[in-house]
């Protein structure tokens, strides 16, 4: 099996033709957004099985060994399989046009060009130059400790986590989880099974919330429940590089 047999075509149109006012609706309320499927059950088993091909990955992390929960996850080198990096391209505008309209809020810098490849360079430049592009393996037991993938100062408000196993048939357990921090209260929990083939948004460390003095931001952290049985693979779709 060679990466080109995975064809993006329909996810890029899916991606393109998403109601993205609804997404953007949803991002503001929860956090996070989930889409129509993208790719389809074997394509989805290809991806995954990228997993056993070493040269596709600049590291591996044992995540019990780094006290990250447990489970094992591999950072891809800049050398992208096609349609992973397609799929990226196909989801940056859109998230571009949600992001500047958050730090607008925030009244945050906006400093995302048009084009991601102009901001990955922005990246290296300021010293990010490592590929921050997962791909995420967990067995029955393992979890994700609540975190947020922030790599340093050029950071990308919004990233997407790709489902590539069924629920219920390949593994139980194992949903996605993002807690959001409020001030003066108790954090607020959400939880998501992620579909095979569906993409979910989430906001890398933010969400704009209204307040009385206008927005504020609330403090965002994501991670995966205990997995109960099988085994949970998914693609991990990060929008800025890694120091």
């Amino acid at each position: 099996m060679t990466t080109t047999e995975i064809k993006p075509s329909a996810a890029r149109r899916a991606i393109d033709t998403a109601d993205w006012t609804e997404l953007a609706e949803q991002l503001d309320a929860y956090g996070c957004a989930t889409t129509s499927r993208l790719l389809s059950p074997a394509q989805c088993r290809q991806i995954a099985g990228l997993f056993e091909r070493d040269e596709l990955f600049r590291s591996t992390i044992d995540m019990n060994r780094h006290r990250f929960g447990s489970g094992t996850y591999r950072y891809f080198t800049h050398e992208l399989p096609e349609p992973i990096a397609d799929l990226r391209r196909a989801f940056y505008p859109h998230l571009l046009a949600v992001a500047r309209d958050w730090a607008e809020r925030l009244g945050r810098p906006a400093p995302w060009p048009d084009e991601l490849d102009e901001w990955l360079d922005m990246c290296h430049r300021g010293g990010q130059d490592r590929s921050a592009q997962i791909l995420l393996r967990y067995g029955a037991g393992d979890w994700n400790a609540l975190h947020r993938d922030l790599f340093g100062d050029l950071v990308f408000p919004l990233q997407v986590v790709i489902g590539l196993d069924e629920y219920g048939a390949d593994y139980t357990g194992g949903e996605f989880l993002l807690v959001e921090q409020r001030p003066r209260a108790q954090s607020r929990g959400t939880s998501v099974v992620l579909q095979q083939g569906c993409g979910l948004v989430f906001t890398t460390r933010d969400r704009p919330v209204k307040s009385k003095r206008g927005w504020s931001a609330g403090p965002m952290r994501h991670g995966v429940s205990t997995v109960r049985s099988g085994r949970r693979h998914a693609l991990g779709l990060v929008f800025h590089d890694a120091s």
